[in-house]
């Protein structure tokens, strides 16, 4: 239970801010505590005097029936309030184009330089970026945008405010109702926000801004690397793999079974054919490279929740998938070794259902500062046993959509899928020339080295807007 703190306690004074909200989370949360330090600053302006656009620069949108279509010349990308925290965009949802486009729903496509709140659901509250990259997405009515005026804020040092822990416990104590929560525009449009002077502010924001467009970088990075994979190979047509234009895998004959799986979905049509056009070229199976390293789901444990001092974080397949993780923190001491990921692991979530936009059978890389975390056991781990088959030229085979549809054709299971043991084993890997595989892998890493340093600069960012307010409030 969280209880107000006896060295800051809530004052009868505070109902009446609050609009005599009797629910304890305004007055407890700290919302309330950093609003008044932020008072005790020389200068600080309300949120929606710096905004400026549609509906004074703070909005959401309308309720709209969501038709997605997969053809890229006809849909646009779709963010949403888990959408938005996604390091890789890939594999977005497409909304139909003309609807995005119509009068109704126009405004809703972003800007760089916007910050998205998440203002619908159970973790409404969670703050987002819009990268440079992403012009040409639309967001959906669950996400508050707000859109600073160029000429009286910096977008990277008003982001960097509604990230810090001031803007956390602000936006935070926002939110209104039980089983789902919300945050409507009226709501934060008040929210303080602190001046600390032109030179200053500046800085915050380039550092935000360069960490932005690194970002754009890593995503530019994985996308190349995985079509390099494919031209490299001589698959180049498996860049484009169209899954559901392909006709669809009804009323087949499959000629010799075996006791490893009776199930249809192994041996649908259109993923055997993904199979044959990987086998035709040089390659090796999976198993084959994985020999020396490893092939499998992670450890069972027992979990002991512990802070972050003692202990490490715990990363989930959802989680696994954002900018920055919030998974929960175990001790450190009972965390057994085998739950953590060396350099390179390929982690590939193994367990789910197979909704288009569930994350099961999509990667990630463990690689740089992601090493530190540990991962569940629903993951896949995929560790080359050949030093000239790296991690990281894998990774950008099993990033593309041939791979997850050839993935998801091994699925066993009843409601919560696995990748079969024994057919994950035999997917082939074409292996081109070893100066293809270096450079593929080398920029996979670069990729992923633009994102820890964009990582560090916000850091940095955070860290010195943090210092100025408190040194401001005295």
């Amino acid at each position: 239970m969280k209880v107000a703190s006896p060295s800051n306690p809530v004052m009868s004074d505070w109902l009446a801010e609050q609009g005599f909200r009797l629910d304890a989370k305004p007055y407890i949360s700290g919302a309330l505590e950093a609003k008044k330090m932020l008072e005790r600053l020389p200068g600080t302006v309300p949120l929606a005097t710096v905004t400026s656009g549609y509906n004074g620069g703070i909005f959401n949108g309308p309720m709209f029936r969501r038709i997605y279509l997969t053809d890229p010349e006809h849909s646009v990308p779709f963010v949403g309030t888990k959408d938005m925290m996604v390091a890789d965009l890939t594999g977005l949802p497409r909304l139909r184009k003309s609807d995005a486009t119509s009068a109704a729903l126009s405004y809703l496509q972003v800007k760089p330089g916007m910050t998205l709140i998440s203002c619908s659901g159970f973790n409404a509250g969670r703050r987002a970026y819009i990268r440079p990259d992403m012009g040409d997405c639309w967001s959906s009515q669950d996400t508050l945008k707000v859109e600073p005026d160029p000429a009286k804020i910096q977008s990277g040092y008003l982001y960097a405010f509604l990230l810090s822990r001031f803007g956390e416990a602000l936006v935070r104590g926002s939110v209104y109702g039980s089983a789902v929560k919300h945050i409507e525009p009226q709501h934060i449009s008040d929210l303080p926000v602190p001046r600390l002077g032109a030179a200053r502010e500046e800085h915050i924001h380039r550092l935000v801004e360069h960490g932005a467009r690194l970002r754009a970088r890593y995503q530019a990075g994985l996308v190349a690397a995985t079509k390099d994979f494919f031209d490299s190979n001589g698959l180049s047509e498996l860049n484009d793999v169209r899954w559901h234009q392909q006709e669809r895998d009804l009323g087949f004959e499959v000629e010799s079974v075996g006791p490893t799986s009776l199930r249809a979905l192994n041996f649908a049509p259109r993923a055997r054919l993904l199979m044959e056009k990987l086998a035709f070229v040089p390659g090796e199976t999976l198993g084959s490279i994985c020999s020396g390293g490893q092939l499998s789901r992670g450890v069972r444990f027992k979990r002991i929740d512990s802070d972050p001092e003692h202990g490490v974080q715990l990363v989930g397949q959802r989680q696994a998938f954002w900018l920055r993780p919030e998974g929960r923190w175990i001790g450190a001491s009972s965390t057994p070794a085998e739950v953590f990921a060396g350099d390179e692991t390929i982690l590939m979530a193994a367990r789910g259902t197979l909704g288009e936009n569930e994350v099961y059978c999509r990667p990630i890389l463990a690689t740089g500062s992601w090493l530190r975390y540990a991962y569940s056991e629903d993951f896949l781990r995929i560790v080359s046993g050949q030093p000239d088959i790296p991690g990281a030229y894998l990774f950008a085979f099993f990033r593309s959509e041939a791979a997850f549809r050839l993935l998801r054709s091994l699925s066993a299971g009843g409601k919560q899928q696995d990748i079969h043991e024994a057919l994950r084993a035999e997917i082939p890997i074409p292996l081109a020339a070893p100066a293809d595989r270096a450079r593929i892998a080398a920029t996979v890493r670069y990729a992923y080295q633009c994102r820890d340093r964009a990582d560090v600069l916000e850091d940095k960012a955070l860290a010195l807007l943090t210092a100025a307010i408190e040194e401001a409030a005295g």
